[in-house]
This record gives C-alpha cells, sequence and structure tokens, in this order.
C-alpha cells in the first residue's frame, strides 16, 4: 500500500509542477499564486502545502528539472571510458537536443522570470545543487585523458545547442522548431567531423 501511495503522492507533485509551470509561463511567476495553481489543479491551497512548502520550493523543483538533464549526460560518462566518452559525444548531444526542446518550456521559464530565477541563488539547496553539476562539468572538461581538442569542441557544443535553441519559440522569427533544431544539429555535428 505505501507504494501505491507513494505513486500516487509523486504523480500529484508532479502534476503541481506542470500545472505551475503552465501558470507562470502564461502570467508570470510574480503574479501567480498558490490559490491560481491550486484551482486549476481541482485541489485545495491545503492539498498544495502537503507537497511544496512555498511557490519558492514550486519555482526550485522546476528549475532543477534542468539540472537533471545534464545530470543524465555526466552519469553516463562515470561508465565509460575516455575513448568511449569522445566517440559517442556526438550520439549524446542528439539525444540531448531532443530532451532540450522536450523541455523548452524550463527555458523559457527562465527567460521570462529572471528575477525570481535569481532569488533561487540564495536557497541552500540550489546552491549545492548548482556547485555539484558545475564541479561535475569542470571536472569533466579538465580531464586530460580526453584529448583538449575534444574538450574545447564538446564546451562549444553545449553552448550552440543552448544558445541556438533559446531561439526556439520567438528569436528566429516564424521559423518552424524542426528546421532550427535541424540546422543545430548540423552545426554540432561540424563541430566533430568523422574521422
Amino acid at each position: 500500500m505505501q507504494t501505491t501511495e507513494r505513486r500516487e503522492r509523486g504523480s500529484t507533485r508532479e502534476r503541481i509542477l506542470d500545472v505551475a509551470l503552465e501558470l507562470f509561463l502564461e502570467q508570470g511567476y510574480e503574479k501567480t499564486s498558490l490559490r491560481e495553481i491550486a484551482d486549476r489543479l481541482g485541489v485545495t491551497k491545503a492539498a498544495l502545502y502537503y507537497h511544496f512548502a512555498s511557490k519558492e520550493d514550486i519555482l526550485l523543483e522546476l528549475h532543477l528539472r534542468l539540472h537533471a538533464l545534464g545530470r543524465d549526460i555526466l552519469d553516463r560518462f562515470d561508465v565509460l571510458d575516455d575513448e568511449e566518452i569522445v566517440r559517442s559525444w556526438p550520439g549524446l548531444l542528439d539525444e540531448f537536443i531532443d530532451r532540450v526542446i522536450a523541455n523548452r518550456e524550463l527555458f523559457l521559464l527562465h527567460q521570462r522570470n529572471q528575477s525570481a530565477i535569481e532569488q533561487l541563488a540564495q536557497n541552500e539547496r540550489h546552491q549545492a545543487e548548482n556547485e555539484d553539476i558545475q564541479q561535475r562539468f569542470r571536472r569533466f572538461l579538465a580531464n586530460d585523458g580526453l584529448p583538449l581538442e575534444a574538450r574545447v569542441r564538446m564546451a562549444c557544443s553545449l553552448g550552440a545547442i543552448f544558445s541556438a535553441l533559446m531561439g526556439v519559440g520567438g528569436v528566429f522569427g516564424d521559423v518552424p522548431d524542426e528546421e532550427i533544431v535541424r540546422y543545430v544539429r548540423a552545426a554540432v555535428r561540424d563541430l566533430f567531423p568523422a574521422g
């Protein structure tokens, strides 16, 4: 029975996050109240408090979904040797691009609510999570078992993905997302010529 309760609680928690994300994107973090989140979910405000102590906690959990994207790639490297990392990098980037596109609302949340996101920097859990993922990426890029050229190309490819895909949904005008993604994939592949 505990497993069922945990699963239900987890799904309610995820539904809260999904609805909060919708509202934060529609009207902004500052203008969205916990009451509005509860109303859209069809639950009481007390039910929200069972899962999250505050609206800031909801924002933090949404932000940490992005950390999970990077952590997944880093976790894969723990089981690969240096040669396999270099060889598998282009394929991992394709997967990463897919995940970024699938989670573009989280990136939009950051763009549209920068002051609220900046305030998260004071949160101890955010600081610890942020420091962990930054340190792991630094150690990865500092790994002298990987050729320097490959490490530089890896860093450039991540920057290219983030900066170009931020343009999905407006910066590049009315260009369909699929077309932008196609060009991002091509640009990233150019960084890793077959050889």
